[in-house]
């Protein structure tokens, strides 16, 4: 029988963040009256894409690569990625001097690509799931010894993008409800886990994609199930399977998962931007959707949203906006 993984601990979380104070982003969180209007309860966004790299990938990336004995960093990492983790890896790589090297789908943005180009790293194409990236990142991390630097499914992941969880936890401590994307799991893993341990009245709600559903159809296995596609304009959260150490968690600490549609992100993207000045790209604006199409009506106290990223360049965007 297998034993009951381990969970990410309220230390583990303080531990993060005590490392990553002074390199990352405390990113601010700002009250949305718009949102909140239409919410019909007070709305403040953790703007994310305000963070190093554009996304909260970089607070996983970096605290690991911290943990790393000197030894292992020097032999350089490697990274599966759509994107977002991909730019995380290249920079905190850079910041430690050792090289990157990063597994992205043939169907990258070239936005995302040049992201992690620009940031040193050195690109491999593979496939178009989670799937194929991860095992052609397997391959070359047995071939030239590079450290697998995971994007999700590990500990240490889920601590540093739990920081988010903690710095909303602290900054709003009345909060009563608390939207966060669900991709692979890391930071809606971390996001739960650090509300429910230090606010545990408040209500933790994943947000995923209608065309990327895979912690809905986990909830209702009992365990992850691989889906046999994805797809969405969220192309951050396109993973096909849940991952093991994540979903332990939401079943522990997520309240209620829901599902988004395309032409709701697409609104939302357009809503932020318009409403706050806040340039979202498509996976870090589906909380806003979810408040926007009525998915959540929050009774209970302050909302607080989690905005993932914003690693969109204007072409992308002007397409996004136009429905393109």
């Amino acid at each position: 029988m297998t034993s009951a993984p381990e969970l990410v601990t309220l230390a583990d979380l303080r531990a993060a963040a005590a490392c990553l104070a002074g390199v990352a982003v405390r990113t601010p969180i700002l009250p949305s009256p718009d949102l909140g209007e239409i919410a019909g309860a007070p709305v403040w966004v953790k703007p994310e894409m305000l963070q190093r790299g554009g996304a909260f990938k970089f607070r996983g990336a970096y605290t690991f690569l911290s943990r790393l004995p000197p030894e292992e960093r020097a032999r350089g990492v490697i990274a599966p990625s759509s994107g977002n983790h991909a730019q995380a890896v290249a920079l905190a790589a850079r910041i430690f001097g050792v090289p990157a090297i990063v597994v992205m789908p043939t169907t990258v943005t070239p936005e995302k690509r040049a992201g992690a180009e620009r940031l040193g790293a050195r690109i491999e194409l593979a496939g178009t799931t989670t799937r194929h990236r991860m095992e052609r990142a397997q391959e070359i991390a047995a071939a030239e010894g590079s450290v697998l630097l995971p994007p999700y499914d590990h500990p240490t992941i889920i601590a540093g993008q739990g920081t988010v969880g903690l710095e909303i936890a602290e900054d709003l401590p009345d909060v009563g409800a608390v939207l966060v994307p669900v991709g692979g799991g890391g930071l809606s893993a971390g996001v739960a886990t650090a509300i429910k341990l230090l606010r545990p009245s408040a209500r933790v709600i994943g947000v995923e994609p209608e065309g990327a559903p895979k912690l809905t159809r986990a909830l209702e296995a009992g365990a992850p199930v691989e889906l046999s596609r994805t797809e969405s304009i969220a192309d951050g959260l396109l993973a096909v399977r849940i991952g093991t150490l994540p979903f332990a968690h939401h079943r522990a600490y997520l309240d209620e998962v829901v599902l988004v549609g395309d032409e709701a992100i697409r609104r939302a993207v357009r809503f932020l931007l318009d409403r706050m000045k806040l340039v979202a790209e498509p996976s870090g604006a589906i909380t806003a959707a979810a408040l926007l199409e009525g998915k959540v009506r929050p009774a209970f106290g302050p909302v607080a949203i989690v905005l993932s990223g914003g690693n969109v360049a204007w072409g992308g965007l002007s397409s996004l906006l136009s429905g393109g």
